[in-house]
């Protein structure tokens, strides 16, 4: 019986997919299987997903990692949300913060409903004075969530982190090897694959060194060594409906504000991130080769730091879409590999912790059962185009006309699926969140607001509140997230006292 238990797994490629895949399998898995990590110097490693998502922390809880080891190691900082400029018109801006609003109101309608009456009323300020995450991130302050304070709306604070990608993947190659995966260097030249089904049977490294394996993960990045160039598991491009296909990366010396937000500012055909570190700011300019060459993208970005460039800009170029198969044979795509969206929402690191977490439910035996495969690609699919979705939003959500990328954006037809949330919102002003998605009813509340679409019509149950009250209890809201933050430290305190990175 034991002879059908995977024994050997091989990880194809390091960088934060691989490491991360090897740090879970070694710590979930335990000791009954032995991993080996595959990786080439010479091949460079994409290495610019420098912010994440809340959901990291169960990434890391799971593994038992302390979080304030781990920043202070990768240069870290924390995350509050993102903050969007110029993406439903020029000088507008808005911040998709973390968290939730306000519960516990005396009704059975959801607290956004309230607030779309009073708005459209005049009597409610915008969506951010009712976030404790957004006004903390906006004053620069932070603090973790108060747990043993359930009433107050620092119980609701969420934070992610902004780190450097590449200290993140040695921090978790240390812990990895520690765990026991062993680490080969060297490129892979052949993959031979067993005849009659096709099953990956080994990598081949130009040494003459043969890796032979069980199941396969492939962590090679874009090109997909496994899962492509050798499976040929097929891909499906989005470039109709996420344009965006260039991206060109270059860290800066720290300067202005230092605040726990990743900032996206668009520009005339795609934009720009800030991610600021405790040693340097991480920028990049994500744009549609179609509508901008590559030298005007970089003279944009360039022209668009907030200090001194720390390094020559790198190009990276991308096809938006995924894998039409992320689980072939015996081998899983996790990360790069497996599909590309763009960063705009900073989910790729996100998705390589789904698709660990998925492998994981889903491990399989050496004879791979067709019916767990097949469970596994219809939950990465669905996950994939539910963040597509959320991610055309904002490229469609807009009255720029400035230049031919937005006003192909604003034209351009969409998914079903999405259009059917856009109508529903636009009519009665109700969010359609569908099974376990990633984001949420305070997400698509505040994309659709903050990029100008507006609802001609209210929940029925809100008709039931008196005005004059609800306004009342939402100043009262108001004013109790402003005391909060006045009494939270600020964001470079906060990093001081508890994950200052170590200086040589």
């Amino acid at each position: 019986m034991d002879n059908e238990f995977i024994q050997k797994l091989v990880i194809v490629g390091g960088g934060t997919a691989g490491w991360m895949t090897a740090a879970a399998l070694s710590k979930l898995l335990g000791p009954s299987i032995h991993i080996v990590l595959v990786e080439s110097e010479e091949i460079s490693t994409i290495g610019v997903g420098e912010a994440t998502i809340p959901p990291l922390q169960v990434f890391n809880d799971a593994l038992g990692i302390d979080e304030d080891e781990l920043l202070s190691e990768t240069q870290g900082t924390f995350k509050l949300g993102i903050e969007f400029v110029n993406w439903g018109a020029i000088g507008d801006r808005y911040v998709h913060g973390f968290g939730r609003y306000p519960h516990g109101l005396p009704t059975e309608a959801p607290f956004y409903a309230h607030w779309q009456r009073l708005h459209a009323a005049g009597c409610a300020e915008e969506l951010q004075a009712y976030s404790i995450n957004t006004q903390m991130a906006l004053a620069g302050k932070m603090l973790r969530t108060v747990r043993n304070m359930p009433d107050s709306p620092l119980a609701d604070v969420t934070n992610a982190f902004h780190f450097d990608a590449s200290l993140y993947a040695k921090y978790l190659r240390r812990f990895s090897e520690a765990r026991g995966v062993v680490r080969k260097e060297g490129r892979i030249v052949s993959v031979p694959q067993r005849s009659g089904d096709g099953f990956i049977e080994a990598v081949v490294l130009a040494s003459g060194e043969r890796i032979e394996g069980d199941f396969f993960v492939d962590c090679s990045g874009m090109h997909g060594l496994l899962i492509e160039k050798t499976l040929q598991s097929g891909f499906e491009d989005w470039s109709h409906w996420l344009p965006c296909n260039r991206a060109i990366a270059v860290p800066c010396a720290s300067g202005g504000a230092f605040l726990p937000l990743t900032r996206s500012t668009a520009h005339s055909a795609g934009w720009q991130w800030r991610i600021p570190l405790q040693h340097r700011i991480g920028n990049g300019h994500v744009y549609s080769s179609q509508y901008m060459s590559d030298d005007e993208a970089a003279h944009i970005l360039m022209g668009n730091l907030d200090g001194a460039p720390l390094a020559d800009p790198r190009y990276i170029r991308y096809m938006p879409g995924k894998r039409r198969k992320v689980w072939n044979k015996n081998c899983v795509a996790i990360g790069l590999s497996s599909g590309f969206l763009e960063p705009l929402e900073s989910t790729s690191i996100h998705l390589i912790q789904t698709g660990i977490t998925r492998l994981v439910k889903l491990f399989p035996s050496k004879h791979t059962d067709p019916s767990v495969v097949d469970a596994f690609n219809a939950e990465a699919d669905l996950e994939y185009r539910q963040i597509r979705d959320f991610l055309i939003l904002h490229y469609k959500a807009t009255t720029r006309n400035d230049s031919s990328f937005w006003n192909y954006c604003r034209e351009m037809e969409i998914p079903e699926t999405l259009q059917q949330r856009l109508d529903l919102y636009q009519s009665c002003g109700r969010i359609l969140v569908r099974d376990r998605e990633l984001f949420l009813e305070k997400s698509w509340l505040e994309v659709f607001h903050g990029q100008g679409i507006r609802n001609r019509s209210f929940d029925p149950l809100v008709r039931s509140e008196g005005l004059d009250a609800m306004q009342q209890m939402f100043s009262d809201i108001k004013n109790t997230i402003q005391k909060c933050v006045d009494v939270v430290p600020t964001h470079s305190e906060f990093i001081r006292k508890n994950c200052a990175a170590r200086t040589s």
